[in-house]
């Protein structure tokens, strides 16, 4: 096969995991880019993957450890490479055996983020002051995120049509674009109102210099900038938590995900249901959710004071 041959096996697998896994768009351009730059060094080599071996992937392996790869791509080249491979040899039949079944995905370690305290969350919140569009926006987001738990491609995501204030209900397509309802709290829904009420959406989209007209469904719009009125970005949206982070001292280790982290901590925290917490979150599996228990031993000791019947019986000194 020449590159370009290999390249087409390899389009053909993304649409194939796409259609048969649920695969999410922005893990398909995240194994597309790893898997052309395997075929690239593959080829490089004067490799090709109808004669490549467990050795070369290995050395593969080895080649972006040592060019400083984090661990966390290295384990989802490997997983795509397996992937990628497993495809060729059981749906294409381009190869009698899978070169790839022996190599060990690497192991990452849990890097779930500690939860904000209650007060950092409501310092956050209360970090966009005034009236100007960015800070309607910019409120609605972090209410969202965190009183929600939605990821942040989620949040993009969101169209006019998938908010109910009145119900206070969110539509929320994740991963696989699995469909669930969120509910959406009072101060969330309030959030809203501005930014998806006609005078709200006029001052980002009617502004001169706002961009195409594409994104009138999108519930967040970027505001600023030659892309003004277009859907907000993930990055656009990494950026205003960042923003609001770095506003109320809370730094570098603010993201998204801390949010929705916090959001399921809490929840636990003062006695919801795991099994809540894991629709909320749009799991499939409750062993992601229970990730999301790893409380201090002060919070623990408290609910279990304010909740077990026979906590009382063991406080010292009774």
């Amino acid at each position: 096969m020449s590159l370009a041959e290999d390249n087409r096996w390899l389009e053909n697998f993304l649409k194939w995991v796409v259609a048969n896994k649920g695969l999410v768009e922005s893990t398909k351009e995240a194994y597309g880019r790893d898997l052309r730059s395997f075929c690239a060094w593959l080829h490089s080599g004067g490799g090709r993957l109808t004669t490549v071996t467990e050795d070369q992937i290995a050395s593969y392996v080895v080649h972006i450890r040592d060019s400083g790869y984090q661990l966390s791509t290295i384990a989802r080249t490997v997983v795509a490479i397996r992937q990628f491979f497993s495809f060729l040899v059981y749906e294409q039949e381009v190869l009698a055996e899978d070169p790839s079944a022996e190599i060990a995905v690497p192991t990452v370690p849990d890097g779930s983020p500690k939860a904000l305290t209650i007060d950092q969350i409501q310092s956050l919140l209360e970090s966009p002051v005034g009236d100007e569009p960015v800070t309607y926006r910019d409120r609605a987001i972090l209410e969202v995120l965190y009183g929600c738990g939605l990821r942040v491609g989620e949040l993009v995501g969101l169209q006019i049509d998938d908010v109910d204030l009145d119900g206070q209900l969110l539509r929320v397509f994740g991963k696989g674009r699995r469909e669930r309802i969120v509910p959406l709290g009072s101060p969330a829904a309030d959030s809203l109102s501005h930014p998806m009420s006609g005078a709200g959406r006029n001052a980002v989209l009617n502004l001169r210099g706002a961009a195409s007209r594409g994104a009138e469904s999108a519930v967040f719009l970027s505001v600023g900038g030659p892309k003004r009125g277009t859907q907000l970005s993930r990055m656009g949206a990494w950026r205003v938590v960042r923003h609001h982070g770095d506003k109320v001292g809370l730094g570098d280790e603010l993201t998204p995900h801390v949010l929705r982290h916090s959001c399921a901590t809490h929840m636990l925290i003062n006695g919801a249901d795991i099994r809540y917490v894991q629709e909320l979150l749009g799991h499939v599996s409750i062993r992601n959710t229970q990730r999301y228990t790893a409380v201090r031993e002060d919070e623990l000791r408290e609910i279990y004071l304010q909740a077990h019947p026979r906590a009382e019986a063991r406080l010292p000194g009774r």
